[in-house]
């Protein structure tokens, strides 16, 4: 009977000893990076605004996909934007985020690619001035639950 309210008391003791080490784990393992904006396409401007994505941003994002920096991209259209709400989502998808020396060192890369200076992109960007206004931009990080 001693033997038996030892085991019982070792068995106890070693049960709640790992509990505080087992509640600390997580469910949550972390994935990769989205970079999400939201854009309002101005009236009158959708298919303009199409037209730019298909010719630059979707060539864009080949490219960064084809170096490896990036995952993938997707467009998502808000179907029933609320008052002020983005019109689309632009995503990026990354599995980590760059340190700022790499993130020079890719945009210096992009940079030569589209053989433009950062003036020249300057000025295209405001050229899409007319077509939308940027409403919101997020990085947002995948959660799966084990």
């Amino acid at each position: 009977m001693k033997v038996t309210a030892l085991l019982a008391v070792a068995l106890a003791t070693a049960t709640f000893a790992t509990a505080p080490a087992l509640a600390q784990r997580s469910a949550a393992t972390f994935g990769n990076y989205s970079d999400v904006t939201g854009v309002k396409i101005l009236p009158g401007q959708f298919e303009n605004y199409m037209d730019y994505l298909k010719a630059q941003w979707v060539k864009q994002q080949e490219w960064a996909k084809s170096k490896g920096y990036i995952v993938g991209y997707k467009i998502l259209v808000n179907t029933y934007p609320r008052e002020n709400e983005p019109t689309l989502y632009l995503i990026t998808e990354y599995k980590t985020v760059p340190t700022p020396t790499e993130a020079q060192r890719q945009a210096d890369e992009f940079t030569a690619m589209m053989k433009l200076d950062e003036h020249q992109m300057d000025a295209a960007a405001e050229k899409r001035g007319p077509m939308r206004t940027i409403g919101s931009q997020s990085m947002l990080q995948e959660v799966t639950l084990k």
